[in-house]
């Protein structure tokens, strides 16, 4: 194909205000991934858009299989889809059960 790019599982993005490390979730408008370097504020980074990953999420159970949203506000996973301030963006399906007492929960991240 004339017109193929790349496959898309990992892109390059430019770091938003404060910047971001590897690790950390990250939100362009509705599009979501997780930071595979660390980088500066307007410096470029590499943005993982496919994967399974742990991330950060907020108070509550998750079952295997379950939809999970990015509170960016919060900067977690969560399983509301909207709250009163707007709607979360998609981030992923759950890949594990995670409790209500344990701090990460594992997706793998779809668009």
């Amino acid at each position: 194909m004339k017109n193929y790019v790349q496959a898309g599982n990992v892109i390059t993005a430019t770091a938003p205000a404060g910047g971001v490390s590897s690790g950390d979730g990250i939100l362009f408008d509705r599009l979501f991934g997780v930071a595979s370097t660390d980088a500066a504020e307007g410096e470029d980074f590499e943005l993982a858009t496919v994967g399974v990953f742990d991330l950060p999420k907020a108070a509550g159970a998750v079952t295997f299989g379950a939809p999970l949203y990015w509170d960016d506000g919060a900067k977690l996973i969560t399983t509301v889809a909207s709250t009163t301030s707007g709607d979360n963006a998609v981030a992923g399906i759950a890949v594990a059960a995670a409790g209500s007492g344990v701090a990460t929960a594992r997706l793998r991240l779809v668009i």
